[in-house]
């Protein structure tokens, strides 16, 4: 029998959820009906959603919108969200790589490009599933703690829907995420610390009547937020032609992301929507923060929090909450966690800009960096589909770059000075 959650369940049985059949623990199995909950009461396991799909076609999908709504019937959703005011996001670019994998030596590469999404990171699909958990639990400020990218998002998609927003981002955060979280209304709240130290803040808000009807898109309604970055494995597959890659770089900051790629990939089998075949799932992380990547070298099964110190901050998570479900699913699959050096991130992403035309943030260049190294040591079959993911838009990330993107030269405006300036 699934255990029962406070008020919540009142609000939760009066909503559509579409297939999400209650919430369940990744870890011990217990069942828990659908509610702003985060945590098993049993033994303190994360809880995910739970679903009954039923009959899930491709050509019912393939007719549906151009973007992460035509998964609907796969996410806890109410089968009308397409029309409700959302940001509407997904259905991003699967670019062939082909420069970039005659560069690094690959036979086939793509790159899922997610700075096309509407706050230019992949956030605003997993905001845009936590956003229809607040509306039916009857939430009116939609919250978080953010690295950058997600407090942007929060803020878009809470004034797209008419909500009020609060986020919470560390003081040392990149200008350009700072303006963008800002510009929409919201409230925005620098807090003198990391990550971790502002998620943990984020927890005691829960608590207290100053968050009450708030819904915290990466902690009470996390179950729910998650799904959002099942829709990067869908399109992905529906964009090879529905068939999974043989493998896949991910970057791992909390390493939600990377656990529910994988749970899409398995949704699809499942589903006979794909053709079952092994996969290897590679986790990148940056070494100034990659307490995951250590832990895999390590042959560990515990990853132990580390203090982040790396450009690239919208990975710099310390004490990952996911971490040991990626190590689970790197072993499984084959794959592996690594780290590249911030040198190496700045490098990845001169070189994904030269050879493909896509400008990524730092966690782009830790993906691309990974990749490449990957590749040179062998690890990375050379001959197998590959797929990168670029999660966000170099623009919101542009110190880690500037020094390297300079005018070739500044002359006067004749040819004169023009041959002068390139003579050689």
């Amino acid at each position: 029998m699934a255990h029962t959650s406070t008020a919540a369940n009142t609000a939760a049985n009066t909503v559509e959820f579409g297939p999400a059949t209650g919430l369940s623990c990744r870890e011990c199995g217990a069942l828990y009906d659908l509610g702003p909950i985060f945590a098993c009461t049993e033994c303190f396991g994360p809880l995910e959603v739970a679903y009954d799909f039923g009959e899930v076609r491709r050509e019912d999908i393939e007719s549906g919108p151009a973007n992460i709504w035509r998964y609907r019937s796969l996410l806890p959703v109410p089968a009308g969200v397409a029309a409700k005011p959302n940001l509407q996001p997904g259905w991003t670019k699967l670019v062939k790589a082909d420069r970039l994998a005659a560069e690094l030596g690959l036979r086939s590469l793509h790159v899922k490009d997610d700075s096309g999404n509407p706050t230019h990171s992949f956030k605003d699909r997993v905001v845009a599933i936590a956003l229809e958990a607040a509306r039916n639990f009857g939430f009116h400020t939609l919250s978080c703690s953010s690295t950058g990218n997600l407090a942007g998002a929060v803020s878009a998609a809470a004034a797209r829907a008419g909500l009020d927003s609060c986020v919470f981002i560390p003081a040392d955060l990149e200008p350009a995420k700072v303006t963008m979280a800002a510009v929409y209304g919201g409230r925005l709240v620098a807090i003198d610390g990391n990550y971790d130290e502002v998620n943990r803040f984020c927890s005691e808000l829960i608590g207290d009547e100053l968050g009450e009807k708030w819904g915290f898109v990466n902690v009470n309604l996390r179950p729910f937020y998650a799904e959002g970055s099942k829709t990067l494995a869908y399109e992905i597959a529906e964009q090879l032609g529905w068939r999974l890659p043989d493998q896949i770089v991910i970057p791992v900051a909390s390493g939600s992301q990377l656990t529910k790629i994988d749970k899409g990939f398995r949704e699809l089998i499942k589903l006979g929507l794909v053709e079952e075949r092994p996969y290897r799932i590679f986790g990148a992380q940056a070494e100034g923060c990659s307490p995951v990547s250590r832990a895999f070298k390590a042959g560990q099964d515990v990853v132990q929090p580390v203090r982040p110190d790396t450009i690239a901050k919208s990975l710099a998570i310390g004490n990952p909450a996911d971490g040991p479900y990626v190590l689970d699913i790197a072993r499984r699959t084959g794959g592996a966690v690594e780290d590249v050096n911030d040198q190496e991130v700045v490098e990845a992403i001169r070189l994904l800009a030269r050879t493909e035309g896509v400008f990524a943030e730092t966690a782009g260049g830790v993906t691309v960096g990974v990749l490449r190294k990957l590749v040179r040591e062998g690890r990375l079959d050379p001959d197998a589909e590959t797929v990168v993911l670029n999660t966000g838009d170099g623009l919101k990330t542009l110190d880690a770059v500037s020094e390297h993107a300079r005018p070739a030269a500044v002359i006067r405006p004749s040819l004169d000075a023009f041959r002068a300036a390139f003579a050689n």
